[in-house]
Order: structure tokens, then sequence, then C-alpha cells
């Protein structure tokens, strides 16, 4: 039950990443507004996930995984019916409130049902299969159902897997609760188990929100508006309140003592990171497949399949090492992998064929593969057994902020660039400057996308060449931003693991 609840919560992710070129032409959407249909889904997650955790600690896991399917169901159903881009906005946000509940107490159900670390990762490891499996079959779902209906029914198979889900969870799932609170409650408070944190909740999610709405923003305007000033000051009063609110709390959401363990820490920073760069990256090479080498979503689908398709086929292997090879060893020689795969993907040009992408791609899956699962074993391993589902509550909220900012940032950069170099590359087209200034102002105004919209007579061949050699500088920049940020996550671990001991390790 625990890997279909994380299937569900994944399902959406590439699926609806691959499909933003057909949500951008039926409802005449934005680059920002692209950015918020896929950041409206991961923003709940982020924001609200460990909140989740508690409500399971407090309430019982199979109530919040249960809930987690229902709102998963529902807001497919609302996007389903979306009839404009903020209708659409909605259902990723409900479906998002879903995931939350589902990520943490699915590994707070394993947790329960299998205490001894060492037996635990491998059900972790079919925990991470699943996931990169839900990520896996997203694309291809789409692109079949793109070729025979409209985009709105990509949402339609989450309805029953879910509604499913939850009746079987109703008959064969056990339910639990924390066995204890934080390390700093009282006997009593212990006994009690915890307790819901509502000062740290409301700070941890505006954070997280001020911070993606104001690089969202930022991205598709100017960074010095007041409005993004305004978000990204909120965003960091938050973070700080969010740590005092913490440090104070006697039953806290995330206890700030659990990153006294470097093999926790590291695992956090990791999680974070390497979300950013990977859902980053999905979002941006969906754009390239759809907008520069003009492909439809089955055909863009099964190109990001290699990625997923890859990591999975060295999750088992990895799974199998870990009893053998140091988690530092697997997590850092991975992002080692991934960080080459992108810089690698930075020579990809318009008409780069499917063989010459495909080994990238699968080399960036092997190496996501070597990290997943030793990522959230190392985390849920080294703290006490009472703390588990705190420590996987968190991994996973740091692995959706992450998330979250990754077609932010990335989309942020991936604008900002390509705006930047596209008069040049109309101008190396030759087209005048009177046929250049309307394709510039209605990619400013209305994102890239609108250039193909636009009737430009003799000029739309030159003109659609050089908006796919200015996003493919935009592209390039976001890779390397990416692979930086990936090689900064291979240095934090190399320098913070160490090889979990089980309880010893905690604070």
């Amino acid at each position: 039950m625990a890997c279909l609840g994380v299937f569900v919560a994944y399902l959406p992710i590439t699926t609806v990443a691959v499909s933003l070129p057909a949500v951008q032409q039926a409802l005449d959407a934005t680059t920002a507004q692209l950015s918020w249909v896929q950041d409206a889904f991961v923003l709940p997650m982020a924001a609200l996930i460990l909140t989740a955790g508690v409500f399971g600690d407090v309430h019982g896991r199979k109530k919040v995984f249960q809930a987690g399917l229902a709102c998963c169901a529902l807001g497919a159903g609302i996007a389903l019916s979306a009839q404009s881009v903020e209708v659409l906005w909605i259902g990723q946000a409900v479906s998002g409130l879903g995931a939350a509940a589902l990520l943490p107490t699915t590994l707070a159900l394993i947790s329960h049902a299998v205490p001894d670390h060492r037996e635990r990762g491998k059900f972790i490891g079919l925990w991470a299969t699943s996931l990169m499996a839900a990520l896996a079959v997203g694309p291809l779902m789409a692109g079949v159902i793109l070729d025979h209906a409209d985009w709105r029914w990509i949402y339609l198979p989450t309805i029953p897997v879910s509604l499913i889900a939850a009746a079987f969870a109703a008959r064969l799932l056990g339910d639990s609760r924390a066995p204890w609170g934080s390390p700093r409650s009282s006997e009593a408070e212990r006994g009690g188990g915890r307790r819901l944190d509502w000062p740290g909740q409301i700070t941890a999610a505006l954070a997280v929100t001020a911070a993606v709405y104001g690089v969202i923003e930022g991205g598709a305007g100017s960074f010095t508006d007041v409005k993004v000033m305004v978000a990204l000051f909120t965003a960091a009063a938050s973070a700080v309140a969010f740590v005092l609110a913490e440090r104070r709390s006697d039953s806290p959401m995330l206890d700030l003592t659990l990153f006294r363990s470097p093999a926790f820490t590291a695992t956090a920073l990791v999680a974070m990171i390497s979300f950013l760069g990977l859902i980053g990256f999905f979002f941006v090479l969906s754009l390239y497949f759809g907008m520069v080498q003009q492909l439809d979503t089955l055909q863009a689908g099964f190109r990001l399949l290699t990625v997923t398709a890859a990591a999975i086929l060295a999750g088992a292997p990895v799974g199998r090492l870990m009893h053998k090879v140091s988690a530092r060893v697997l997590i850092t020689g991975g992002l080692l992998v991934v960080a080459a795969s992108l810089l690698s993907l930075t020579t990809l040009d318009a008409d780069t064929s499917f063989a010459s992408v495909a080994w990238r791609l699968a080399l960036l899956g092997l190496g996501m593969g070597a990290v997943m699962t030793p990522m959230t074993a190392t985390a849920v391993a080294s703290v006490p057994y009472q703390l588990a589902g705190m420590a996987a509550a968190g991994n996973n909220a740091f692995r959706q902020v992450g998330g979250a900012l990754g077609p932010a940032v990335l989309g942020a950069l991936l604008t900002t660039r390509a705006l930047h170099t596209l008069p040049g590359h109309l101008a190396d087209a030759g087209l005048t400057e009177a046929a250049r200034q309307p394709i510039v102002a209605a990619a400013k105004e209305d994102g890239l996308g609108a250039v193909a919209q636009l009737s430009l007579g003799p000029d739309t061949g030159r003109a659609l060449a050089a908006l796919g050699e200015s996003f493919l500088d935009g592209m390039r920049l976001c890779l390397l931003t990416a692979a930086a940020l990936t090689l900064l996550a291979a240095a934090c671990s190399a320098v913070l693991l160490r090889r979990p001991r089980g309880a010893t390790t905690a604070p």
C-alpha cells in the first residue's frame, strides 16, 4: 500500500510536465503561468508535508493515507473539468495536498512495520522504485491520451486508481501513531504522542510559498519589482520565524536537533538540491522537446522514459549494495554521474537525434537511481526509531522544497536568458527592425510560446528558428546551473555523510 500511495502521489509530476506544450496552446498560457501549473502541485507538497506527518502521528497514519488518496482523486476531477489556467491551478493544488499527505505516511507506515533499519532498507528501496515508476509511466500515459483526446483527460486515470487504493487500504491497512513525542517533551507528553505545531506550520508554508512566488514573478518580470522584493523578504523572515518557533516548541513538527546528525543534514541538503535540478530539468526538457524539436507528447514521453527507466534499473543493484558500500560512496558517486550527464546535455541543438540524447538521459537516470534509495534510507536510519516518521517527513519536505523551486528557478533563468538573446538571433536571421519588434514584444508579454501563434507570413520560418536558438541559450544556462548545484550536493555528501549506525548516530 505504501508503494501504491507514493505512485499515486508522484504520477502527476511528469504526466503534466510533458503535457505543458498542449496546455500552453489550449489555454494561451505564458511561461510564468506554466511554471505555476507545476508549482501549484509541488507547493502544497513542500509546505504541508511536515504537517501531514504530524497529523499521521497524532490521528493515525491510515486516516491520513486515505485522506491523501481522496484529495488526489478530487484534485484530478477539478483539473479534468478545467476551462482556464486558474481552475487548473486549483486542481493541481488539491492534488498536491493529497500528495503531501501520502508521502510522509507511506514512509512512516514502512518504518512502523519494519523497525529494523537494515531490513527496512529493502522496503524503502521498493518505495523509491515505485516513485520512479510513477515518473516513468506519466509521460507515456500522457502521450497515449493526447494522441486520442483533449489534454484534460490526462487526469482521468488518477481518479479510479486513488479510489481503488483507498478501498483496499480500508480493508488491508493497519493503523499506527507515533509512540513518543519530541525528545524535549516531558514524560507525560511523550505518553500522549505528538501535538500539532501551528506556529511552525504557518511560518513554513509562508516561507516556501513566498520564495516560489518571488522567483517565478521575478523571472517573468523583474526582481526589483516591489511585490517580488516583498515576497522574497517575507520568505526570509518566515524562515527565521520557523527556526525560532521550532526551537521553542515542546512538540515541533521538525525537531532541529535532528540536524546534529551529519547524515540527516547531508541527506536533507542532497534531497533539496537534487530535486531542484531534477524537477526543473523535466520542466525545461519537456519544453525543449515540444517547442524546439516540435515533438508530440508521446515522442517526448518516450525520451523522458529513458531517465526514469535507467533509474529503476539502477535501484535494485544499489539496494543490494547498501550493505556493502557506504552511503557516502553511493550518493556522492551518483551525484557526480548526474552532473556529468547535465554537462553533456549542454551540447544539444534543435536537430540532435534521439540516439544522441538517449545515452545522456540514461546516464542521468543511472546517477539518480544510485542516489534515491540510499538517500531516503540513510535519513530514516540516522535517527532513533521513534523519530523515524519525523525524519522521513523532513527528508521529503526538503525534497519537495527543491521540487517546488526547480521549475521556478530554472524557468526564470530560461525566460530571462532567452528574452535577452532573442533580438540578436532575430537580427542574425535577417529580420528587419520592424519585423523584430512585435516578436520580442509578444515573447516578453505572453511568453516564448506566443511567438509561434503570431502571423508572420514569409518570416515565420526564420522567426521560429531564431526562437529555437534563444530557447537553447536559456536551456544551456539552466543545465549549467543544475550541474553546479548537483556538484554542490555531491560536496555536501562527501563531507557530511558517514555510514549509518542506527540509533547510535542520532541526536
